[in-house]
């Protein structure tokens, strides 16, 4: 065998070795991403732990001391395919995606919008509801106001809850407007039925709910919903197989239409207000 020869088979032998173990590395390596993922967690653990906040009739406290919604609907039926139980950990709106990244708990079911600010924190799964900003407004405050220019004035204060895709919508379509931040929704409804806000901004069915329940003190000045947002679940990032599994769980809800289905009732109807008035 002559010198070259005998160093090409060397060349060709090292490169098929260095092959081999990078092809081991790289199947150790995804091994070990799959582990990592909190999909697998999830499923030892035997439980999912799911954070969300308050919001009509997306999550709300029943009578009864049980959360109910579409989310809680949502959060049980993916717990259940899953099949691991659930807990619920109530969070404040503002600091939800935080406490997400802390691991305080491993998924957020709670109306969350998909936005490009989010997006640079958390990954988002693909949409499973869209949402639409309104405004209900104080009859005696804003008495004559029916459309967004109305209400893009100094003199015209804004009631929003803070941290919400309804304070940048507010931000966005009522620059000219006083903001008024909350933590609570609560508080920020109460502004409006005391006078101090001339309206509320905030995701239907809310803004319908209210008329109907104060249809005294309350109307609605636009015709329709001003906005259209994309709602997903928000999970850490680097995480493609939990991502995977919820991407798939939505198509396959979707398909079967048990998404619509529990968004009509929760939404379009009002069968559900006698578990948590």
């Amino acid at each position: 065998m002559t010198l070259w020869r005998t160093i090409s088979v060397g060349i060709t032998t090292a490169i098929l070795i260095m092959g081999l173990s990078s092809a081991v590395w790289a199947g150790d390596a995804r091994q070990n991403l799959s582990q990592d993922s909190t999909l697998e967690k999830v499923l030892k653990r035997e439980t999912l732990r799911v954070g969300f906040s308050t919001f009509k009739p997306w999550a709300m406290k029943g009578k009864n001391g049980e959360f109910i919604g579409f989310e809680i609907d949502v959060a049980k039926r993916l717990a259940s395919d899953m099949g691991v139980k659930i807990r619920f950990i109530p969070t404040k709106w503002d600091g939800i995606i935080p406490a997400l990244l802390t691991g305080k708990f491993d998924i957020i079911i709670g109306g969350m919008g998909i936005t490009p600010k989010r997006n640079l924190k958390v990954n988002f799964s693909d949409p499973y509801e869209f949402s639409g900003m309104s405004i209900v407004a104080n009859k005696d405050v804003a008495a004559g106001k029916s459309s967004l220019a109305d209400f893009n004035n100094a003199e015209t204060r804004v009631s929003v809850r803070l941290g919400t895709t309804a304070e940048k919508a507010a931000k966005n379509f009522l620059p000219k407007a006083k903001l008024l931040k909350f933590n609570d929704e609560a508080a920020s409804i109460q502004e409006l039925l005391n006078g101090k806000a001339a309206c509320l901004v905030a995701s239907n069915p809310l803004p319908e709910t209210l008329v109907n329940k104060y249809p005294g003190k309350l109307y609605l000045p636009l015709q329709a919903d001003f906005t259209s947002e994309p709602i997903g679940f928000a999970v850490r990032k680097g995480d493609p197989d939990f991502l995977n599994y919820l991407n798939n769980w939505i198509r396959v809800c979707n398909s079967e239409g048990w998404l619509e289905a529990r968004y009509n009732y929760w939404f379009k109807t009002e069968d559900w207000k006698s578990q948590v008035e």
